[in-house]
């Protein structure tokens, strides 16, 4: 019986230069897709899925990110004179416990393997899963509820895992795998970002992970890979070919880059339309566009 997983990493040191300049003073995780931030998206994903201590990795400029899984009395305190029981109901989903949340930080920006290796005190011999707050996947089953339940069948680490066009390939982890059925594959192969016309195959991986502690311990050892950072993949790829190893895990749902811009727009599109109490209202709007947008040409 594999050992539960109840420790999840949250990397959110980055800068989100991408988002510039919304992010010169709002974190890019705590930007709000339809009406909930990045953030707590994944903290739901990662409750869904039997998660009990979260780990944050952050850097100067976070406090706002802090600051929201605080209690906000008076604004709890005015809504509850306003009668306004929905609005604190959806309050008290968000909040988390006293002692739950820890904060540890990256210094520098160098890369997403030091950001999950900055946690090591707080893993010491336990498995303990990696979530990226920018990859936002929709799923019937939350996507590291999967993970969790194919990692009790598989022991070893995991990755989540989709499949990309050949194009865009060098932007990714990607996986040499096995044949085999079932959406968990062993993997015996992974490269960071390979050059065009190189990659082992077009699966890649993406931000979800169950790993064992050992990869810790390859942290501490790998010297900078690709970017000049350390690759997190680089420590898994260590794990490939030991027992029980490493899988690719090929999760049900749609996943969406919310760390660019397109990729942010199509999320709030697909998640508005989601919602019972917007999705007429907008199924309208975007209509009456396409039509203007094909009547203009």
């Amino acid at each position: 019986m594999q050992r539960k997983v109840t420790k999840a990493i949250f990397p959110v040191a980055g800068l989100g230069t991408r988002f510039l300049p919304a992010t010169k003073s709002v974190p890019k995780e705590i930007m709000t897709l339809v009406d909930r931030p990045l953030i707590q998206y994944a903290i739901d994903e990662a409750r869904a899925a039997g998660i009990e201590e979260f780990i944050f990795v952050t850097s100067r400029g976070k406090s706002a990110l802090e600051d929201y899984f605080d209690d906000s009395p008076m604004l709890e305190a005015e809504l509850r004179e306003k009668g306004k029981h929905d609005l604190l109901d959806e309050l008290a989903r968000t909040d988390m416990e006293s002692g739950k949340i820890a904060y540890v930080r990256q210094r520098k920006a160098l890369g997403l393997g030091h950001a999950v290796w900055c946690a090591r005190r707080m893993i010491h011999d336990e498995p303990f899963a990696v979530i990226l707050p920018d990859d936002v996947i929709a799923a019937e089953t939350p996507c590291l509820k999967q993970m969790v339940d194919a990692y009790a069948e598989t022991g070893g680490n995991m990755v989540a895992a989709m499949e990309v066009s050949p194009d865009r390939t060098s932007a990714y982890g990607i996986l040499d795998v096995e044949e085999g059925e079932g959406p968990a594959l062993r993997v015996r192969g992974m490269v960071e970002k390979p050059p065009a016309g190189t990659a082992p195959s077009n699966l890649a991986v993406i931000g979800r992970y169950i790993l064992a502690p050992q990869v810790m311990k390859h942290l501490e050892e790998i010297e900078s890979g690709a970017g000049g950072e350390i690759q997190l993949t680089d420590a898994i790829a260590r794990e490939i070919g030991s027992n029980p190893g490493v899988y690719g895990f090929r999760f049900q749902g749609q996943r969406y880059d919310c760390g660019s811009k397109a990729g942010f727009l199509q999320a709030t599109v697909a998640f508005g339309l989601s919602r019972p109490d917007l999705r007429d209202e907008l199924r309208g709007f975007l209509q009456d566009l396409a039509a203007i947008e094909y009547e203009t040409g």
